[in-house]
């Protein structure tokens, strides 16, 4: 669904990335762990393609988007929800208008239809009750579900997920999590988790969500969720397997990470 092929990236003298390369299956989610300033939000910003590599190759769904022109990358980000760390919510439009801001743009839908998906995807999150509060009253962990809610209009096939448990406490991350699970157990979303919190990935690591869309530990059942991990490192992947791959690894700055 996404394969990065020798891509390198550099910001004036900084070199970011340095000839990566890495694919995630259709209905994989790969989680993306690194210190600050390891490159893992410039990975997102390519697969946007808000920002083009200085080398390498880019395939999203099979399309190379490297040189595609803007035009035809609104059509490959059609394909894709973003999720940011801190909702990037419009202050002025009630939940209900951020939800279904794009449909309300592409004015292809009634606004009674617009309704039904709006509700829908609340629902989903657990903030139906939220639809016509402004983002001023929600808490950050609201902000975020909000933010998956509008995520997910078109029913996209990736999703994108950029530190969203950063600063959330424990219920409310919970909360965030149990829906990033249930989107790639229940929908087959594909997706790539980018995040600093080793314990929100332990989590989605070892959890997946039944048909009855109850939540059980792996262990305790035959869902064997589809997630693997790499770890960046001064712009180079250091790490990329599964979970317990990484808990056991024997790479001491790995050590560091997850103690």
């Amino acid at each position: 669904m996404i394969e990065f092929r020798n891509v390198s990236k550099s910001f004036g003298a900084s070199v970011v990335l340095r000839d990566i390369s890495f694919r995630i299956e259709r209905g994989e989610t790969k989680v993306i762990l690194g210190a600050s300033g390891s490159g893992k939000s410039t990975v997102l910003k390519l697969i946007l393609g808000l920002i083009r590599p200085d080398s390498g190759e880019i395939l999203v769904d099979g399309q190379d988007i490297t040189r595609m022109s803007e035009k035809e990358l609104v059509q490959v980000r059609k394909k894709m929800g973003m999720v940011f760390q801190e909702g990037a919510l419009f202050d002025s439009l009630t939940v209900r208008e951020n939800v279904g801001y794009q449909l309300f743009e592409s004015g292809e839908m009634t606004e009674g239809e617009i309704e039904v998906v709006v509700a829908r995807l609340l629902g989903f999150v657990g903030l139906a009750d939220a639809i016509d509060m402004m983002p001023a009253e929600l808490s950050g962990g609201m902000k975020r579900r909000v933010g998956i809610a509008r995520a997910l209009v078109g029913s996209p096939p990736i999703v994108l997920y950029d530190e969203p448990t950063a600063g959330l406490d424990p219920i409310t991350k919970r909360a965030i999590l149990e829906r990033v699970i249930k989107l790639r157990d229940q929908e087959g979303v594909t997706s790539v988790f980018v995040t600093h919190d080793l314990r929100a990935a332990a989590i989605i690591s070892t959890e997946c969500a039944g048909d009855d869309g109850g939540l059980r530990r792996t262990q305790d059942s035959d869902c064997l969720p589809n997630i693997n991990f790499i770890m960046l490192r001064d712009g180079r992947i250091l790490f990329e397997g599964s979970f317990e791959e990484l808990k056991s690894s024997a790479q001491e700055y790995i050590k560091q990470f997850v103690t």
